[in-house]
């Protein structure tokens, strides 16, 4: 009787993201895929970010399906009364390294013991929360660890230890910042081109060999070799190079994605469908506007979740945007500016009234794909690099810190589809940049390359492509594999 009840036919996994904007969104796309292919599904927030996605997103959103649960853990951190922040970066993966397993097990447990649901047969968790591993031991089912940074981002610090034993980091002091080393050429990982010191992962940049986010890094990478299983949101085109040796690194790597573009594939249920991962509040009144602007003539501008910046960079981008004369949309969050609201001079916002936009935040992949949108000035996030490839958009690229160097390396030399702007931005940069973007001969290339890469993305998650099919060899293969 208990075993009818129970659904023990029907597979359940546990998916479990850092708890970051870019992570958790690209998680529940893959949360949605295994539960379309007849998964019960468990997703584990912190409690922090479930208590930022109740507050952007209403009180009921996030009472799922009667297969599609949320759960919460703590994520170790002193609690915070302000909901709006970010929290830092350091301090979240030092917490969730140390103090997540025991709740995380203790979840599991929960939920097996439940006779209402299908008792657990695997977990995904991102690549970052490897301590899933041990619980994933204990249980006897499979681990598959998703990566959501970019092949290349994560082959990078898959590589750091190698960089190490050579001598390339950590820095001997901080004066390499500036004497002209991080020029140096790294030309000694095998699948990586056209790479400099400067290009790898900002973590590369430090200067203690015990520095906090090297040692998060390297143990991480390490464990993902034991994983069942590695997924990527990449396509095979993209990062061929790569791939090809991370094959011979790991134990099996499926790449799926763009993740946004197989799930268009499927006829997915409106409950699901409205499920959604922003930890602002969406304001979608700029694609009104965008309907209301000619073909490829906005430049979208967003520097993602976690970038900050300082008063004087905001004002030059601001200048530099009035100044190239062209039309934008400008997403501001609440917390662009270091320690300061976001205030931009009145002088550029009489200026610019007839041709810009200004909004907090937006439901991007649907912006990147309006036929309005002509360029992006990103910070060259991996979600955000892929909606742009996805919507065939090239990009200016201003990266932060971590994968996003990287990310713009790539763009920019490997596949064709970026233009980069010096970290300490001036004005006179961004107007000629944008300029070049949105009607310069560079710019034209560039919007060819990603057209280019967008059908070949297209054709990877399409019925029988690479993508498509890896995610039904993900399926069968390992999370349906009865070997555990």
């Amino acid at each position: 009787m208990g075993s009818t009840v129970r659904e023990e036919k029907k597979p359940h996994a546990v998916c479990i993201p850092v708890p970051a904007q870019g992570h958790l969104s690209a998680m529940l796309k893959v949360a949605k895929l295994l539960h379309h292919r007849g998964f019960h599904i468990t997703f584990v927030n912190t409690e922090y970010n479930h208590r930022r996605l109740l507050k952007s997103r209403g009180p009921d959103s996030l009472k799922g399906l009667p297969d599609f649960h949320f759960h919460t853990i703590p994520d170790g951190l002193p609690h915070s009364d302000n909901i709006d922040t970010t929290q830092d970066v350091p301090s979240l993966c030092d917490s969730t390294r140390k103090t997540c397993l025991v709740p995380f097990r203790n979840l599991l447990s929960q939920l097996n013991a439940d006779v209402n649901i299908p008792p657990v047969t695997g977990i995904v968790s991102d690549g970052c929360m490897s301590f899933t591993l041990q619980a994933a031991e204990e249980l006897g089912v499979p681990q598959v660890m998703f990566w959501t940074h970019s092949a290349c981002g994560f082959f990078a610090y898959l590589n750091y230890h190698f960089l190490m034993e050579k001598g390339f980091i950590p820095l001997k002091d901080a004066s390499y910042l500036t004497n002209g080393y991080l020029d140096t050429p790294i030309d000694c990982i095998p699948g990586m081109k056209n790479m400099r010191l400067r290009d790898l992962p900002s973590t590369a940049r430090a200067t203690d060999p015990n520095d906090l986010m090297l040692d998060f890094i390297n143990g991480e990478t390490k464990r993902t070799k034991k994983a069942t299983a590695v997924i990527l949101n990449t396509f095979d085109a993209l990062d061929q190079d790569i791939l090809d040796v991370l094959s011979t690194m790991l134990p099996r790597v499926y790449t799926i994605g763009p993740l946004q573009l197989l799930l268009n594939q499927l006829q997915i249920d409106d409950d699901l469908k409205s499920i959604g991962s922003n930890l602002w509040r969406e304001e979608s009144d700029c694609l009104e506007w965008l309907n209301s602007k000619e073909l490829g003539s906005v430049v979208y501008v967003n520097f993602g979740s976690i970038t900050v910046m300082t008063t004087q960079q905001l004002t030059e981008f601001a200048w530099g945007l009035a100044n190239s004369e062209q039309t934008f949309l400008w997403i501001i969050r609440p917390n662009l500016v270091v320690g300061d609201s976001a205030v931009l001079p009145t002088e550029f916002m009489t200026q610019t009234k007839e041709r810009g936009m200004l909004g907090g935040w937006c439901p991007q992949e649907k912006v990147l794909s309006h036929p309005a949108i002509g360029g992006f000035l990103t910070h060259s996030g991996w979600n955000s690099t892929l909606d742009s490839i996805c919507g065939g958009v090239p990009m200016i690229c201003w990266p932060f810190f971590a994968e996003q160097l990287t990310n713009c390396r790539y763009s920019c030399v490997n596949w064709g589809i970026g233009d980069e702007i010096h970290p300490d931005v001036k004005r006179e940069d961004v107007e000629r940049l944008v300029r070049e973007l949105m009607v310069g001969a560079k710019g034209k290339e560039m919007k060819k390359k990603a057209m280019e890469w967008k059908k070949k993305a297209e054709e990877a998650t399409a019925p029988g492509g690479p993508s498509h099919v890896n995610f039904d060899n993900l399926v069968n293969e390992i999370l349906l594999s009865k070997r555990y």
